[in-house]
C-alpha cells in the first residue's frame, strides 16, 4: 500500500451520540483537516439486533455524510462484541478460560472456536460489505479489533488442540512424550483419548504449545474474515488490523497474545493502537517501539489506528504535545494518525477515555492543536509520506522466549518484555535507531544489519543458532543477553553447554546462576586496548539486579567481571572475536547506564555513526519518496535542547515553535529546541 497523502482521523460512533450532530461533526472534521474515519468495529448489536434482522441506519447516515465533506472511511467488522440475543441462543458462545466461565457484559469475552459464533460473525461481515459495497471513498477494512484468543478453553478450542497436535506430532505418543518430556510426575499420554484438559497442566512444554495454539487460532480467524472481506473488496481498498501491545497502564512490549507477524501475513497493510502517558511523562518510547513492531509485520510502513487525544486520566497532553506525537509517529514510518476517538462517551466504562471533543462536544485546546496538525499534515503530506527507515541496528523478538519466561520466570525479576524495554529503551536514549526481527520469520533479514541483539532469546532452534553463528563470522556483531539459548522451542532445557550452540561464537560458557545480591562490576586487572572504549564500566554493589549467569570465559575477553567477594572470579560480560565479526554475552542485568556504554562500545565495534543528541533530545531519519534523506528532531522535556545538525545541505521542512521555513541547514549548524518543540528538515 502507498498512500499520495497522509491519513489524519479518528474513529467515529453515530451511534453512541446522544443527539443528532453528524452535519456538525463532520464540518468540525473538515474544518481540522481530517481526512478519514474509522467506523463500525464495535456495533454488532447496532446492526443486528436480533437474530436476522437487520438496522444499517447508522451505518447509512455515516458513509452518506463523510462522502459529503469529502472524508474517507475505514470500516471495521463488528465482530469483537457479541449481541445478547447470540448469547441467549448459545450460552457457551461466552468463552471458559483457565480462570473458569465467563459473563456477559464485557466485550472480547466469547469464544473464537466455537462453531456457532463464527456462523453468525460471518454473516453480519457479509452483510456489512454488502452495505458498504456501493460506496468509493470506503478505502479500507479492518479485520475485528485487538484481536485475542481470549483465553479460550472450551471444549472447541481444546478439541481442536488435540488435532493440532496429533498433527504436529504425526499421530505418534511417543514423540510427543519425548519432546515434552511428560514422563516427569507421571503426566505421560498412552492414548489420544485420554488427553487432558489443558488447564491443569504444570508441564511448560504442554502449557507454552496450548499458548501457542491460542495463537495460532487468531491468526487463523483473522486469516478467515480476511478471505469473507476480499470477495467484496474493491483491488484499492486495503485489509489492515489494529494491533496493539503488553499492556501495563499504557503500551508496553511485545503482545503476549498473538504472533503478530504470523496474524499479520492476511494483511494488506500493518495497523496499530499506541497508547503512552502525556505531559510530564511523554518520552515519545512507546510511540518508537510500537511503531518499530508495526514497522516489522510488513516490512513497510503501517497505520496508527489508534492512539489518545485527550485519552484517560493524567493523559491530558500540554500545549504542543499532541502536534510532537503526531509528527513523532510519522518519524517511526507511519502513514496515519487516527485518534480514539472524536468525541469523548456519554455512558459506559470509558466514559473518561476523552476523545477530542470533551462531553460538551465543543471546540476546546486538544480540537484546535488538531487542526495545526491536519493543516501540517496537508502542506507536507507528499514530503512526509511513505518515509523508509534504513536501521543499523535490529533486536530480534520471539513469542515462545516470552512464553518461556512467564513459566520460569526470574524472581522478582524482569519479564521477558522489561528485557526488550531495557535494550529498546537504551537504543532509543543513545539516539541509536533499530527494527524489530521476528525470530521465526526474518533470519534471512540478519545481513542487513551492523548490529543485532538478541534479548532474554531463551528458546532456540539449530536454524536459529547456525544463523546467528553465519551472521557474526560473516562479519557482524551480535549482543545477546543473559537467558539466550537455554531450551529448544517445546521449551526443553539442552542438555549440552549454555549458551546452546553458541558457545564457540562467543567464547564462553556458564553452568551457574544465583540472584544478584549486593554485587557490582569491575574491570578486569588487564584490560585489553580492544575493550578500552569500556572505560568506566566498574560499577559499585547493587548495580547489578535481579539475576547474574557466572560466565566462564574461554576465548572470549571478560569485559566485566562481578564486583562481589565469592562471584568476583567470574566474568559478568564477555566479549569475543569470531569469524570476521564479534559477539557480545550480557550475563545479567545492569543499570541502564552502563547498559548503554556497552551499546556504544559495540556501535563502534560494528561502525556505527553515534548521533551526538541525547534523549532527551531524539533524533530520527529516513528517506521520502522523492529520495531525499528526512530527519526529525524532537525535544521531549520541559528544557530547551542544542545539538548539532550533520548531513547534506538541508532545508525547514516544518518548527513546532515557529515559521522559519526559508532556513537552511549545513553540516555542523546548531540546531535549538524550545521546550516539547520539534524540527523537520529535508535534504536540499
Amino acid at each position: 500500500m502507498k498512500p499520495d497523502k497522509l491519513l489524519f482521523g479518528a474513529a467515529y460512533y453515530d451511534e453512541y451520540l446522544p443527539v443528532d450532530r453528524i452535519e456538525t461533526d463532520m464540518e468540525m472534521m473538515k474544518k481540522a483537516g481530517m481526512n478519514v474515519i474509522r467506523i463500525a468495529e464495535s456495533t454488532w448489536s447496532t446492526w443486528e439486533p436480533q437474530d436476522n434482522v437487520f438496522d444499517f441506519t447508522h451505518l447509512h447516515r455515516m458513509l452518506s455524510c463523510s462522502k459529503k465533506y469529502g472524508i474517507q472511511v475505514i470500516v471495521g467488522t463488528p465482530t469483537y462484541a457479541v449481541p445478547t440475543w447470540l448469547v441467549r441462543k448459545y450460552p457457551d458462545i461466552i468463552t471458559e478460560t483457565h480462570e473458569g466461565p465467563g459473563r456477559y457484559g464485557h466485550r472480547q469475552n466469547m469464544d473464537i472456536a466455537h462453531p456457532m459464533y463464527l456462523k453468525h460473525a460471518e454473516r453480519i461481515i457479509r452483510r456489512l460489505m454488502e452495505e458498504v459495497r456501493p460506496y468509493g471513498h470506503v478505502i479500507g477494512f479492518q479485520l475485528d479489533n485487538e484481536t485475542k484468543s481470549y483465553d479460550t478453553c472450551s471444549v472447541y478450542a481444546q478439541q481442536q488442540f488435540v488435532d493440532y497436535v496429533r498433527t504436529l506430532f504425526h499421530d505418534d505418543l511417543s514423540l510427543l512424550n519425548e519432546a515434552w518430556g511428560l514422563d516427569y510426575w507421571s503426566n505421560r499420554i498412552n492414548a489420544w483419548e485420554d488427553f487432558p484438559d489443558v488447564r491443569g497442566t504444570i508441564n511448560a512444554s504442554l502449557g507454552a504449545a496450548y499458548h501457542k495454539f491460542q495463537q495460532k487460532l487468531v491468526s487463523d480467524f483473522l486469516t478467515w474474515q480476511s478471505a469473507i472481506v476480499q470477495e467484496y473488496a474493491r483491488p484499492d481498498q486495503f485489509i489492515t488490523h489494529n494491533f496493539d501491545y503488553d499492556w501495563r497502564g499504557y503500551s508496553f512490549g511485545m503482545q503476549p497474545e498473538v504472533n503478530q507477524w504470523e496474524a499479520a501475513k492476511p494483511l494488506t497493510v500493518a495497523g496499530c493502537d499506541i497508547y503512552h502517558p502525556s505531559a510530564q511523562d511523554l518520552t515519545g518510547k512507546e510511540i518508537a517501539f510500537g511503531g518499530a513492531i508495526a514497522r516489522s509485520l510488513k516490512q513497510d510502513n503501517y497505520l496508527v489506528l489508534e492512539t489518545e487525544a485527550q485519552g484517560c486520566h493524567g493523559w491530558l497532553s500540554y500545549p504542543g504535545q499532541l502536534r510532537l506525537q503526531a509528527f513523532s509517529h510519522l518519524a517511526n514510518g507511519a502513514n496515519c494518525v487516527e485518534y480514539w476517538h472524536w468525541h469523548s462517551i456519554h455512558n459506559a466504562i470509558e466514559s473518561y477515555w476523552k476523545g477530542v471533543l470533551s462531553h460538551n462536544l465543543k471546540e476546546n485546546a486538544t480540537y484546535r492543536e488538531a487542526c495545526l496538525i491536519g493543516a501540517d499534515f496537508a502542506k507536507y503530506s507528499t514530503h512526509l509520506v511513505n518515509l523508509k527507515k534504513r536501521c543499523p541496528v535490529a533486536i530480534l523478538l520471539d513469542n515462545v522466549s516470552l512464553d518461556a519466561l512467564q513459566w520460569f520466570p526470574i524472581k522478582d525479576g524482569p519479564a521477558y518484555n522489561d528485557v526488550f524495554r531495557f535494550i529498546f529503551d537504551a537504543l532509543y536514549e543513545s539516539n541509536v535507531e533499530c527494527d524489530i526481527l521476528s525470530s521465526e520469520d526474518d533470519i534471512d533479514l540478519f545481513s542487513q544489519y551492523k548490529l543485532l541483539i538478541t534479548p532474554a532469546l531463551y528458546s532456540v532452534s539449530d536454524r536459529l543458532t547456525d544463523a546467528l553463528k553465519d551472521y557474526v563470522q560473516a562479519g557482524g556483531v551480535l549482543l545477546s543477553t543473559f537467558k539466550t539459548a537455554v531450551a529448544d522451542r517445546m521449551l526443553k532445557i539442552y542438555h549440552d553447554d549454555l549458551p546452546h550452540g553458541l558457545t564457540e561464537v562467543f567464547g564462553m560458557t556458564y553452568d551457574q546462576f544465583t540472584d544478584a545480591v549486593n554485587v557490582g562490576l569491575t574491570q578486569p586487572v588487564d584490560f585489553s586496548a580492544d575493550s578500552r572504549a569500556l572505560s568506566g564500566l566498574s560499577a559499585p554493589s547493587g548495580s547489578v539486579k535481579h539475576w547474574m549467569e557466572l560466565l566462564l570465559p574461554e576465548q572470549a575477553e571478560a569485559l566485566s567481571l562481578y564486583g562481589h567477594p565469592h562471584w568476583g572470579s567470574c566474568a559478568a560480560i564477555t566479549g569475543n572475536r569470531f569469524g570476521q565479526g564479534y559477539a557480545a554475552y550480557l550475563g545479567c542485568y545492569v543499570d541502564s547506564d552502563i547498559l548503554k556504554k556497552l551499546l556504544r562500545f559495540l556501535c563502534e565495534k560494528a561502525a556505527i555513526a553515534m548521533e551526538e543528541a541525547v534523549y532527551p533530545l531524539v533524533v530520527k531519519r529516513g528517506i521520502n519518496g522523492q529520495h531525499k534523506e528526512i530527519t526529525y528532531y524532537f525535544n521531549y522535556s520541559e528544557t530547551p535542547q542544542e545539538t548539532v545538525y550533520h548531513g547534506p545541505e538541508a532545508r525547514v521542512l516544518l518548527h513546532g515553535a515557529e515559521d522559519c521555513c526559508a532556513k537552511r541547514f549545513c553540516d555542523g549548524d546548531s540546531v535549538k529546541l524550545a521546550r516539547w518543540d520539534f524540527l523537520i528538515l529535508e535534504e536540499a
